[in-house]
């Protein structure tokens, strides 16, 4: 089964599942008999099924020219999406505010994601009464499911970050889960990965069901684990948990020994019924400061990592009567099939310094700096890392390494109180977004 044919398998199971995170969208008639059959009676292959949409919706919006990629992207100062068309992605994303009541805007990152978590849960609630699968089978669908869970989740809270979420989602339609701050969102997310975990032990030897391509390599619960232990990793740096964080990347596939790029992909492809990746529209372009702020190699080249993700237009690009400009496009995603990181070992190497400056062992910090400095930017060692310059250092290493693959710039400076460092682009006075509002359809739903 492959991920095209999913897709087209989920449609019904989206509009059957597909509630709402938190009450403020229009749902299906809780009547439904497909709804009441699937939680109550469920079968085999719609359960499996089920689990192979939680990719598909995952997916969603991860690619667009104005999805979770290109957006905090423009935000974070990596990219510009240069569209005469819809210039929202200068004047807004840019601009002094973001707009709540703009569901592809600033009212982003929100319904996909819940809708997600939310047929988790239908999955997770029909796996009791599921016919016909042995109970590791079962275990390795709720470790899959929560992980999944655990992962839309993030994308909530990086977007809305202080501003908090809902969590307890699994309620009755017309219920509000109460929005809760940030710090209960990622204990949730860390309970989800951790109870996943625990599932994956006894999930058997392989999944009832056929994962992405973008999985190949961890698409059994031994390896999916590692998968889930990789991004409990982020998600203990990014609550300065470190030595929870150094625990979590033992037990993940980090391996100084095998290629930077091994890791988890999100999957595109140009069949009928699948999803392309948008990146490659010819209205995205990269910032301009990626290159004017690169290092240079001992030969005189710049930074590998901008030579090999970064290409030179024949003439510049403007918008915004010239206050935008950009004579560069990304190549990190070639084709409208290239897959999109989740996760890769690059990162993982990185988080293990971020970790270990955290816990102040800056020389373990160093160690892995200049081995991303050398291996992946081409770049001579620094021999001078030290308490006084280890977060910068790692700051920029993550920058090049982590580029346009998912917000990482902008997520970063956030978490570290420098988001005043980026350009201001529009205008003097107009500073960076520190985070999405919550949508007005989820806030009007509460009053």
């Amino acid at each position: 089964m492959t991920i095209q044919l999913t897709k087209k398998a989920f449609v019904g199971l989206f509009t059957v599942l597909g509630l709402s995170g938190c009450g403020s969208m229009d749902v299906p008639d809780l009547n439904n008999p497909s709804l009441d059959d699937f939680r109550e009676r469920p079968t085999r292959p719609a359960v499996l099924t089920a689990a192979t949409g939680l990719l598909v919706g995952h997916r969603a919006g991860v690619a667009a020219p104005n999805g979770y990629v290109a957006q905090l992207g423009i935000i974070g100062r990596e990219a510009y999406v240069i569209d005469a068309a819809d210039p929202r992605s200068i004047d807004e994303l840019l601009g002094p505010t973001l707009d709540p009541g703009g569901p592809a805007f600033g009212g982003n990152h929100w319904t996909n994601p819940y809708l997600n978590i939310r047929n988790a849960n239908a999955l997770l609630d029909s796996l009791d009464k599921v016919p016909n699968t042995p109970d590791a089978e079962k275990e390795g669908l709720r470790g899959f499911a929560k992980t999944m869970q655990a992962l839309d989740f993030l994308v909530v809270i990086n977007t809305r970050d202080t501003h908090g979420a809902p969590i307890d989602v699994n309620l009755p339609i017309g219920q509000l889960a109460p929005i809760v701050g940030k710090e209960a969102v990622f204990e949730r997310i860390a309970a989800l990965l951790d109870e996943g975990a625990a599932h994956l032990e006894n999930g058997g030897e392989s999944f009832p069901f056929q994962l992405s391509p973008g999985f190949a390599g961890f698409n059994t619960p031994t390896t999916f684990r590692q998968f889930n232990r990789a991004i409990a990793a982020r998600v203990a740096v990014y609550r300065g948990r470190y030595a929870e964080a150094l625990t979590a990347l033992s037990q993940s596939f980090l391996n100084q020994n095998a290629s930077l790029d091994l890791g988890v992909y999100h999957s595109f492809g140009t069949n009928s019924g699948d999803t392309d990746n948008g990146l490659i529209s010819v209205n995205v372009y990269a910032h301009p400061s990626i290159v004017t702020d690169a290092e240079f190699q001992e030969n005189g080249t710049v930074d590998d990592r901008v030579v090999r993700k970064l290409t030179r237009l024949p003439e510049a690009r403007t918008a915004a009567d010239g206050k935008v400009s950009t004579e560069w496009r990304f190549r990190i995603y070639p084709s409208n099939n290239s897959p999109v990181p989740i996760i890769r070992n690059e990162e993982l190497i990185l988080l293990r310094a971020e970790a270990n400056i955290g816990e102040r062992f800056y020389g373990p910090a160093a160690d892995d700096l200049n081995f991303i400095r050398t291996t992946s930017g081409r770049l001579a060692p620094r021999l001078d890392i030290d308490e006084s310059n280890a977060l910068d250092e790692l700051l920029k290493q993550k920058r090049y390494s982590l580029l346009f693959e998912g917000g990482h710039r902008w997520i970063d400076l956030r978490r570290y109180g420098r988001l005043d460092t980026l350009p201001r682009v529009l205008d003097p006075n107009f500073a960076p977004h520190e985070r999405f509002p919550i949508p007005a359809a989820e806030m009007n739903a509460r009053q």
